[in-house]
């Protein structure tokens, strides 16, 4: 849907509508972009999050720090989790890369219920995200 248009956020506000709509356990459904030393809110579907978030701080901060995908069963395990909504129980975040492999924003998805997300849903979030920047 998002392919062929080469503005980011065209393409991330087009990517947590349809995603959002897909996930049904998903109540919030977006992107934080890398903006200097921080993840600034991007696009997203669901209740207000967080506007800022560190290097390193919660799953967000974590995915963008390690590169890798977080899949977290139940956040309040989760060292240093931050709680945008109270009602959060699971959560992935997946690091969206540019052809270079720089993280340059994070795919997150937050649920209600607790182990809401598995490796099905980590492959396919990857492989969307895999092919992000491919937008001829």
């Amino acid at each position: 849907m998002w392919r062929g248009e080469a503005d980011a956020i065209a393409r991330m506000a087009t990517a947590a509508c349809i995603l959002h709509e897909a996930m049904p356990h998903a109540f919030w459904t977006g992107f934080y972009r890398v903006v200097g030393a921080q993840l600034v809110i991007g696009p997203y579907q669901g209740t207000p999050g967080c506007l800022r978030i560190g290097w390193g701080k919660g799953v967000c901060g974590t995915a963008w720090a390690t590169g890798e995908t977080q899949v977290v069963a139940d956040v309040h395990a989760f060292p240093g989790h931050i709680a945008c909504d109270s009602r959060a129980e699971s959560e992935i975040v997946v690091p969206v890369k540019d052809a270079r492999g720089t993280v340059e924003a994070v795919f997150d998805v937050d649920s209600t219920e607790k182990a809401a997300f598995d490796e099905v849903d980590r492959e396919a979030l990857e492989e969307i995200f895999s092919r992000w920047y491919d937008h001829d």
